[in-house]
């Protein structure tokens, strides 16, 4: 694709956890949003940190060079190389920071150090030559991943503040430690939505379960997972206990179950964020935006309490480069550079 003049044309890198990723965006505007999976976790039951790191190291370099190849675009004509800086796992944070630097540096080009929950956020405003709306400043943003929940209020690309997060467990580890319960494979959380849908489908209403859930009682806009995920053990070792069969017979309404009590407790308080801010925008991100659940069970509430309801796209929801390289445009129109000896951090940045 031809180049119109003055638009800068970033590189986006993403290594925070276990998906080696590289697109290309010109002016806003993804030409290119290429992934690695790494399958070697799946024999584990979860991510391993060093085999992360090790196929980081392998991927990297095939992948920045298919993202580079895919959108036609030529290393000189690069205007700024953006890269997740944290949160995430240590080590494979590594390996996407020093490709970074070292490219940025025999570029002359800027680095951009982007804070990877922030980028989830700002997915909602990648374009990609599909009609979608994107939302207006400010609206609240509920996300959802395998690490992190947070409600953040957006006020623009570059101006976010926290308003609740997880005092525990994620989310998405509740998810992936239910479906671990379960016998069920590692990722689990997909497979927990799959058979949750398959409970609705054959009983019309995912929600009338005969399993009681706990209600996390927390107090003001922030969330709590870990006593959902032990009421469900509890619930299914006893469970077992009574019939060995426990499992087979009732899978897919347990995990209808566990579903819901997670997205009940989700909604909850990003209604009660909602009233408090007097917002009329919505929208979610992170991996577990890709849950079907959650996304039906927003826009129903968003229909009922009057909200614009904003959900991007499956592609836009795990972790990707391509809203690395969302972030990174911002942060370049900014002038926000990194210095070249910028280090990655585990922990979510200021």
């Amino acid at each position: 694709m031809p180049l119109s003049h003055g638009e800068p044309v970033i590189l986006g890198i993403e290594s925070s956890c276990d998906e080696t990723a590289a697109a290309v965006m010109v002016g806003g505007r993804v030409l290119s949003n290429v992934i690695a999976t790494q399958e070697v976790h799946t024999r584990w039951g979860g991510v391993v940190p060093e085999l992360a790191s090790r196929a980081h190291q392998e991927h990297i370099v095939p992948v920045v060079k298919e993202a580079m190849s895919t959108a036609g675009i030529r290393n000189e004509e690069l205007s700024g190389i953006a890269f997740t800086q944290g949160p995430g796992l240590i080590g494979a944070l590594l390996v996407g920071t020093c490709f970074a630097r070292s490219m940025a540096q025999a570029l002359r080009i800027p680095l951009l150090a982007v804070d990877h929950i922030q980028a989830h956020v700002l997915a909602h405003l990648v374009r990609d030559g599909v009609d979608r709306p994107a939302p207006e400043f400010p609206f609240l943003n509920l996300t959802v991943s395998g690490g992190h929940t947070q409600l953040v209020l957006v006020r623009s690309p570059l101006d976010m503040r926290i308003l609740g997060s997880t005092m525990d467990d994620a989310a998405g580890e509740a998810f992936d430690k239910g479906a671990k319960i379960l016998g069920l494979p590692y990722p689990g959380g997909p497979l927990i939505d799959r058979y949750a849908a398959e409970y609705q489908a054959t009983n019309g209403n995912a929600a009338a379960t005969t399993f009681s859930m706990p209600v996390p009682a927390m107090t003001g806009l922030n969330f709590s997972f870990s006593g959902i995920k032990t009421a469900f053990s509890q619930l299914v070792r006893k469970g077992i206990s009574a019939d060995p069969a426990f499992i087979e017979l009732h899978r897919n309404e347990l995990c209808a179950a566990l579903q819901n009590s997670i997205i009940d407790h989700l909604l909850a308080k990003a209604r009660r964020a909602m009233r408090e801010q007097n917002l009329e925008r919505i929208g979610i991100a992170g991996g577990v935006a890709s849950n079907s659940g959650l996304r039906q069970r927003l826009e129903e509430l968003g229909a009922r309490e009057g909200w614009q309801v904003f959900i991007p796209p499956h592609a836009y929801c795990t972790d990707n480069a391509a809203m690395i390289a969302m972030a990174g445009h911002f942060l370049l129109e900014a002038g926000r550079y990194a210095p070249l000896d910028t280090v990655p951090v585990a922990r979510i940045l200021g």
